[in-house]
Formats: structure tokens, C-alpha cells, sequence
């Protein structure tokens, strides 16, 4: 008889917690960073561009027994701006808990981080996009039915009720459309569409997500923004476009065109990312 796999328990976000892993990390950070990026699984590789990189392994802040934390950080610097990176960053489809999903948000505010770009990939709703596209997030609709900010709270963890008029940063947005029309690198526009997963949208599904206002769908990086948010950091957002969604992709299987997406929006990833690091960093 075969067991599932059990997620390890992570301890509720609590002051002596909190502090604890404050002092791990800053023992163990070659620097205290103001801009951190988190990169969905299969985005990894824009820390391989960072320079004087420093892997420092994520249970040396969080503890043996979390070991569901993301495998490592990365310490770095790019065009002399010093930068944290945090890859394959967990999924609320990968049954982590709401207390997990957040508390790296939490920890990374502590550090010093005053700006955040969130990188995931995405399907494209939008009939006019099409797979290898990178789209500016606007906005976003929270599907996933997940918030890291409910359940116990101080004051020194930031806003309870953060306004979310503006969730991702316009003066952010600004410099990137900026820099993307500069360097003519092609950037959509958009709002994204969370979801908890792992299944894909259906059909259905897909017209009722568009006439929501939604343009691509994902299965991270929102939970993560709300507590961003609460810390009073700058976010800005981007999606690689992998694919199209269910009755706008004439192919069941993706695997290749998947791939061949990711290369494809590759280059254009890359040049944007190292521009806006340069100006924000």
C-alpha cells in the first residue's frame, strides 16, 4: 500500500519564529538587499546571469525541518546593483501552506527588500497573444481563493488592510514600458488570472475568465504580492507566456511548445530584466 508524499508542517508566522530566521539570515547574507526577484520554476535561469553569486541554502534560514522552503537564494550583483534572487519559488497546487507561502515575503521585508519584481509563467486568455510573448502584469484577479495575510497579525508585519488599488507599482511600470520601447523589445500589457491548479482551465472556463478582464492565467506569484504589498514594497510583475490556453491551443500536449516558448521569450526576458535592474536596482 503506497502513502502519499506529506508536506512537511511550517510553523504559523509568529514574532520569535520570525526573528529567528532574521538572525540566520543575516549572519549568512553576504549583504542586506533592496531588490529581490522570485523566479517561477523553469525561469531560474536569469540568476545565471548575476555576477559574484552567492548560494546560500534556504533551510540555513528556515530550519532543518522546513525543508519545503525554496532549495537556495542567490546573493549577486548585475551592472553593479546587488540583488537577491529566489528561484523556483513554491506553488499554492504544490499543497504548501498558507503560512509558508508567505512568511519568505515576510523574512525578505525584514532584510531590507524595498522593491520586488515577481517573474512566473503564465497561459495566454487573450486571443491576441500568442506563446513567447512577456506581458507587464496590470493587475490581477485572486482565483486562488489564498491570502498569506489572513489569521493572526502585528503591526510590525506590516499593513493589515494594504491598498490594492495600485498593486503593481505604476512608477515601476513606467520604467519598464520605458525601456522595453528603448530597446524594442516587445512587452503586452495585461491582467493575470491566479488560479490554485494543478489542473489547466477548461473550456469553459476560459470565457468566464475573459470577460472578468483577464488576458493570462498562472498558478503563482499572487500570494506572495499580497504580503509585498502589506510590507510596503514597490512590486512589479511580469509573465512569460508559455503557451495558450484550452480552446485557443490547437495542441494537447505542450511539452515542446513549451520549450520552445521559453527560448523564444528568453532573450527578450533577459534584456529587460538586466535594463530595469540597472535603473532600479
Amino acid at each position: 500500500m503506497t502513502h502519499p508524499i506529506a508536506v512537511p508542517a511550517f510553523p504559523r508566522l509568529d514574532a520569535g519564529f520570525l526573528a529567528q530566521a532574521l538572525v540566520s539570515a543575516r549572519a549568512r547574507a553576504p549583504f542586506l538587499p533592496r531588490l529581490a526577484l522570485l523566479l517561477d520554476s523553469g525561469l531560474e535561469f536569469f540568476a545565471e546571469q548575476l555576477q559574484n553569486a552567492q548560494m546560500i541554502s534556504a533551510a540555513e534560514f528556515f530550519g532543518e525541518a522546513c525543508s519545503t522552503a525554496p532549495a537556495h537564494w542567490i546573493f549577486g550583483e548585475l551592472g553593479g546593483k546587488k540583488i537577491l534572487a529566489v528561484p523556483g519559488c513554491s506553488s499554492a497546487y504544490e499543497n504548501y501552506s498558507v503560512p509558508r507561502i508567505g512568511f519568505m515575503l515576510h523574512l525578505i521585508a525584514e532584510l531590507g527588500v524595498q522593491r520586488l519584481i515577481v517573474l512566473n509563467a503564465a497561459r495566454g486568455i487573450n486571443p491576441q497573444f500568442a506563446p513567447g510573448d512577456l506581458m507587464l502584469i496590470d493587475d490581477h484577479l485572486n482565483m486562488m481563493f489564498v491570502n498569506p495575510l489572513r489569521g493572526q497579525h502585528r503591526k510590525a508585519w506590516g499593513e493589515r488592510w494594504p491598498d490594492m488599488s495600485a498593486p503593481y507599482a505604476p512608477v515601476l511600470q513606467k520604467i519598464a514600458l520605458h525601456l522595453a520601447t528603448a530597446a524594442r523589445l516587445p512587452l503586452r500589457r495585461g491582467v493575470l488570472y491566479a488560479v490554485r491548479g494543478p489542473s489547466h482551465e477548461t473550456v469553459a472556463e476560459i470565457p468566464m475568465a475573459r470577460r472578468a478582464g483577464a488576458d493570462a492565467v498562472t498558478m503563482s506569484g499572487v500570494p506572495e504580492v499580497l504580503v509585498a504589498l502589506s510590507r510596503r514594497m514597490q512590486v512589479l510583475g511580469l509573465s512569460c507566456l508559455t503557451s495558450m490556453s484550452a480552446g485557443l491551443n490547437p495542441h494537447k500536449r505542450e511539452d515542446a511548445e513549451r520549450a520552445e516558448s521559453a527560448n523564444r521569450s528568453r532573450a527578450t526576458l533577459t534584456q529587460l530584466l538586466q535594463r530595469l535592474i540597472k535603473r532600479i536596482g
